[in-house]
């Protein structure tokens, strides 16, 4: 696995001052966890906007900072949506020989085969309990195997190594092929039926 090493530095600026800093190019963090105590840091924002927006919660990033490595995991992302840029990032310090609970993307391969049906989709990530250096980025689910309407993918039938353990329900939904929702009447068609259903009671009344 290549190593991410992000640089960063301590930062003394907080609260609605961070503003400042964005606007000279920094990005506001904060690292927290396994060796350190809890640390305002601030990055480059060019140098690791990029890395960052696409860093995967079971990613890990390595933090330089002050002569020190500090493997972590991302734990939170704040964006601005209207700009699509990150506003601060929060980074967990890990330990490389204990294990450590995250949640892992689900990538969903191949084509489901159930004639007619819809994929309701009811889950994009399941919570992986791993060594850091253990946990994968992502797991695949395969939709091939949805052959008929009424058939569903369950956390149970997604196949881990023996060094990753899945702590969420085994019973749970992740996928299913539905029966399309009955097609409720177009405005003409119901003018249709109300026609039909006056016309009956006219000859109700005439009997």
């Amino acid at each position: 696995m290549e190593k991410t090493i992000i640089n960063a530095e301590k930062r003394d600026v907080i609260g609605k001052k961070v503003k400042v800093l964005r606007r000279e190019g920094k990005l506001p963090a904060v690292i927290y966890g396994y060796g350190v105590e809890p640390t305002p840091i601030v990055l480059d924002f060019r140098a690791s906007s990029r890395t960052l927006a696409k860093a995967e919660a079971s990613t890990l990033i390595t933090i330089a900072l002050e002569g020190e490595e500090y493997t972590t995991l991302v734990r939170e992302k704040q964006w601005d949506y209207i700009r699509r840029e990150l506003l601060h990032v929060d980074f967990q310090a890990v330990s490389m020989t204990e294990t450590i609970a995250a949640q892992v993307r689900l990538e969903f391969v191949g084509e489901p085969s159930a004639s007619g049906a819809v994929i309701v989709t009811n889950m994009t990530e399941i919570e992986i309990e791993a060594l850091p250096m253990d946990l994968p980025e992502s797991l695949d689910v395969d939709l091939s195997v949805l052959k008929n309407i009424g058939d569903s993918i369950y956390v149970r039938d997604i196949v881990v190594s023996d060094k990753l353990t899945i702590l969420d329900d085994l019973d749970a939904m992740i996928v299913a092929a539905s029966a399309p929702a009955a097609e409720a009447p177009v405005e003409g068609d119901m003018a249709e039926l109300l026609e039909g259903e006056e016309e009956d009671e006219d000859v109700e009344e005439e009997e």
